[in-house]
């Protein structure tokens, strides 16, 4: 394509086209049309690991993100392949907001590494780690294999607690007004909305978690050690004997054993998980099994990020039977 200036040129030499005046007023409307149909501002680009940083994208960004949710609330993050279409997205992405602490370690890295994309490196003003905005729970003082899947940096399930999301959202903000320079008033102004609206809904999370307090429950893998610390619970024991490992028979029978000595009243699994072995055990001592999200579609009423931890309280304030004020 010619430069406009280029084009005004060539047009104002051709001989015969029309009368002098006309043909620098037509020229000037075409170098008008040319630069009007130049690139109008994009959106910022956002490549979310979970769905639970996509919707945050979203409430702090409105119409001026474009984000992509690379996996599901029904799926284990742990376990995700790097698939073409994730590399795709995380080309052309402007930042990527990922939970960080090892999470993604068996697939990030290849699509970070297969999209070849600078701007969202690890170390670069692109890469968001949500999980350096916060306090993490049970960092290992020894790393050894032979435990389980054990994360260096600690728990990585950290958008289990409320709590966590705030942090998150703060620095989420002013990142993307970094990137966004021209739209940074936007930015700021809906991060203190959203957070405006979450303390509020905090304190009636909080409210209405009352009578969990105290409570000892039982989970298949250790991922909510972070609501438990919000809630007051008490996690004494997991389905899985090391993290990452699935129970065998002898096992199960042991929990059998053991977790009614040790006052568990609600055993906890995640959308993703193997239902049976938790629902199993749970039978056998008489107390409920209770399937919870992770994030957001864990189930049907996850769909937001409010909704999300309504839907975690509903769910264990009916397993403990206490009424859900």
């Amino acid at each position: 394509m010619l430069h406009p200036c280029r084009w005004m040129s060539w047009c104002l030499r051709r001989r015969g086209a029309m009368p002098l005046r006309n043909r620098i007023s037509a020229a000037t409307v075409a170098v008008a049309a040319l630069l009007l149909a130049g690139p109008a501002h994009a959106a910022l680009s956002v490549f979310a690991c979970e769905p639970e940083w996509a919707a945050l994208a979203t409430e702090l960004g409105g119409d001026k993100v474009a984000v992509f949710a690379a996996t599901t609330g029904r799926q284990d993050p742990h376990q995700i392949q790097a698939r073409p279409s994730l590399i795709a997205k995380a080309r052309s992405a402007d930042l990527a907001v990922c939970t960080g602490a090892e999470l993604e370690i068996g697939w990030m890295p290849v699509v970070l590494r297969q999209a070849a994309n600078g701007r969202i490196q690890p170390g670069t003003q692109g890469y968001f780690a949500a999980a350096d905005q916060v306090r993490l729970l049970e960092v290992p003082t020894r790393l050894d294999r032979a435990e389980g899947d054990i994360h260096a940096a600690g728990n990585p399930h950290i958008q289990t607690s409320p709590r966590n999301i705030r942090p998150v959202a703060e620095a989420l903000g002013a990142r993307m007004a970094e990137l966004d320079p021209r739209e940074a008033a936007l930015y700021r102004q809906r991060t203190a909305d959203f957070l405006r609206r979450w303390d509020e809904a905090m304190r009636g999370w909080e409210a209405r978690a009352a009578p969990l307090k105290g409570a000892s429950f039982a989970s298949y893998h250790r991922g909510w050690v972070y609501l438990a610390e919000w809630l007051g619970m008490k996690e004494v024991a997991t389905i899985e004997p090391k993290p990452g490992v699935p129970p065998g028979a002898a096992y199960l029978a042991q929990l059998v054993d053991e977790l009614p000595r040790r006052g568990v009243r609600m055993i906890v699994y995640a959308a993703y998980e193997d239902p049976r072995p938790a629902e199993s055990v749970a039978q056998r001592i008489g107390v409920q099994p209770v399937m919870l999200p992770t994030t957001i579609g864990g189930t049907d009423a996850a769909r937001t990020l409010f909704a999300l931890y309504d839907d975690i309280l509903a769910r264990l304030l009916a397993a403990s039977g206490a009424k859900s004020g």
